[in-house]
């Protein structure tokens, strides 16, 4: 059983710390392939769109409608301008953003227009990186969840020890390895992995077994996103295996960040574990069925409704 939410009486339902990103999306017949004739094709399509794996979860919770700040560090040029005009727009509080004389994180993102799925190239310059002395003062009694990646891990792992101190949750989006990732690990409340990340850390393939042995270093919620097989979560000894919604998918970019943003809504809203993971689950499933990050991101109404009319992958 999810333990109960931190009260609704702090201003903030959710602030998250890491990344933003601005994404050049590129739709392509095929996947490229450097030893076939797919070594040189035609770009489709190709458009720019705002990204990044918190900036992507904080503007679901804000179309959810829940109060949502940013915390993170952002360049000085045009990508920079573009993603924070694009959250404040959301609604998406922007006051603690941090402001440095570079060029903004980026992405170049690959997308088989046929299947959705897609290939990210990225890079960030040192100086974005979020110092922990950068965090807010009233971090965790201003909020009832904060939201971390692992993008800025030192100051993601102070974040979530004053958050946790001060009675708020903290989630997580751990999708690569460091030397201080088993660290971040124990240090939320509910760690939320990338698909590969609990078999990487634990050397077992099978998620349920993966997902079991981390349970040996964090007795709270464990969940791991699955893509086209759901999401899986361990709550205590109880797996919870809750499959994905068939839907005609155009784009993946960001699906992880809106199951994660849906989790939030979920949760703050005192839901059992397996009706949120399913409306987690059918969040990212719209968001699948657009372009883009931040643009894909659905509305209360939409994902009800996709609740409501289509089948769940079986």
């Amino acid at each position: 059983m999810l333990p109960a939410p931190p009260p609704a009486d702090r201003r903030f339902d959710v602030v998250g710390i890491g990344a933003s990103s601005v994404d050049f999306v590129y739709l392509l017949p095929a996947y490229p392939s450097p030893t076939s004739s797919l070594a040189k094709m035609r770009i489709s399509r190709h458009f720019v769109s705002c990204g990044g794996q918190v900036a992507t979860a904080l503007a679901t919770c804000a179309r959810l409608n829940l109060r949502a700040k940013f915390v993170g560090v952002t360049g000085t040029d045009d990508n920079a301008k573009h993603v924070r005009r694009d959250l404040e727009d959301r609604g998406v509080d922007m006051t603690d953003v941090v402001i440095r004389d570079v060029s903004n994180q980026y992405a170049v993102i690959l997308v088989d227009e046929h299947s959705g799925e897609r290939i990210v190239l990225w890079d960030r310059h040192d100086r974005l990186c979020l110092r922990e002395r950068e965090l807010p003062p009233d971090l965790g009694a201003s909020t009832r969840v904060v939201h971390v990646d692992d993008v800025d891990i030192d100051a993601a792992i102070r974040a979530a020890g004053a958050a946790r101190a001060a009675g708020a949750a903290v989630t997580s989006d751990i999708d690569r390895l460091d030397a201080r990732t088993g660290e971040l690990v124990r240090a939320v409340t509910f760690p939320m992995f990338a698909e590969h990340v609990p078999s990487a850390l634990t050397g077992i393939d099978d998620a349920a077994g993966a997902l079991r042995a981390l349970r040996r270093t964090h007795d709270g919620l464990l969940c791991v996103t699955l893509g086209t097989r759901g999401a899986m979560a361990l709550d205590g000894d109880r797996l919870y295996h809750v499959p994905a919604f068939a839907v005609d998918a155009v784009d993946t970019t960001g699906a992880g960040d809106v199951f994660r943003g849906a989790f939030i809504y979920g949760y703050l809203h005192g839901w059992p574990l397996e009706q949120t993971l399913r409306f987690a689950n059918a969040a990212a499933a719209v968001s699948c069925t657009r372009l883009g990050a931040m643009a894909s991101v659905p509305s209360l109404e939409e994902t009800e409704r996709l609740l409501a009319e289509a089948a769940p992958v079986v």
